[in-house]
């Protein structure tokens, strides 16, 4: 459309822009350490910084198995680079540290019973959470839409969150077994009932899942930057914590019998489950800041 082509043609001068500015200010502010998590967003600023001289330390955080370009170009630059999977460390030319991803504090310690009341849910059905990220996924909303039909048989609970968008379009399907929701605000109460998670396979939603060590059946948004999501989700698969299925070969009855076979076999759910908590990193923040501070000898107090 007219208004993404006038945004392409300014992006040259945008670029030239940013350049200038980001130079003023780390001439100003003089930075020790310059830290970037992937994206375009953090190639200007690593570039500057590494040209000044003496350069500040460039520490860089990889989040996903398959480094981003912005991440893959500038490893060379950095003292370290600190990632969510090993598999990342053989495309950065850096030393690396597994680490795990920085999440939102406290999402493996929720409220068991404080979810079973606000929910509604029983303690003795298993509970299948399906959610597509803070956005929701029209795909999945649609999956589990066509599914629930036969879903509805088993003895289970669902907890779905379609997002904000599309919210509308499914509650209707709210019964007292099925909680349709837009958002979660909660998700440590959330995870903390989930037997059987299906979602996307972003970086950040498999740390938290596998923090939780809880299963899953990840398909992964298939337009996703270098298929990075259906890298992630290959890792946890191949390490046993999760089953992956593509769009592409997703049919509304492979889809069911997935998840019956899984919720009927206590045994590998228990042992997906285990994989999943073998994966996780809960003290990933801590570590990554312990760790800039002494690599780079700066000071935290100044």
């Amino acid at each position: 459309n007219l208004k993404s082509i006038i945004k392409n043609l300014f992006l040259p001068f945008n670029i030239i822009l940013s350049i200038f500015k980001i130079r003023s200010l780390i001439n100003r502010f003089s930075p020790q350490i310059i830290i970037g998590t992937g994206g375009y967003a953090s190639a200007i600023p690593i570039f500057i910084g590494s040209k000044k001289n003496p350069p500040p330390h460039i520490i860089l955080q990889e989040q996903n198995s398959f480094p981003g370009l912005t991440n893959r170009f500038f490893s060379n630059k950095a003292k370290y680079v600190y990632t969510a999977f090993s598999e990342a460390d053989k495309f950065l030319n850096s030393k690396t540290v597994l680490t795990g991803n920085p999440i939102r504090s406290g999402i493996e310690l929720g409220d068991y019973n404080n979810a079973l009341d606000f929910y509604k849910f029983k303690k003795n059905r298993k509970t299948i959470f399906l959610f597509g990220g803070s956005q929701g996924s029209s795909f999945l909303n649609i999956l589990l839409k066509e599914t629930i039909p036969k879903l509805s048989n088993l003895d289970i609970q669902i907890l779905w969150q379609t997002g904000d968008k599309e919210y509308l379009k499914y509650k209707n399907n709210n019964t007292t077994t099925i909680k349709v929701v837009p958002f979660i605000h909660n998700m440590a109460d959330a995870y903390s009932i989930s037997d059987l998670i299906i979602c996307r396979s972003g970086a950040l939603t498999l740390s938290e899942i596998t923090i939780c060590g809880k299963p899953a059946i990840l398909i992964p948004l298939p337009n996703s930057a270098a298929n990075h999501q259906l890298k992630n989700a290959q890792v946890l698969e191949q390490k046993g914590a999760a089953l992956v299925m593509e769009e592409k070969q997703i049919k509304n009855n492979n889809f069911y019998n997935i998840i019956l076979n899984l919720l009927k076999n206590n045994k590998k759910l228990k042992k997906m489950s285990n994989a999943s908590k073998t994966l996780g990193k809960p003290n990933s923040t801590k570590d990554i800041v312990d760790n800039i501070f002494k690599v780079t000898g700066c000071n935290l107090e100044k």
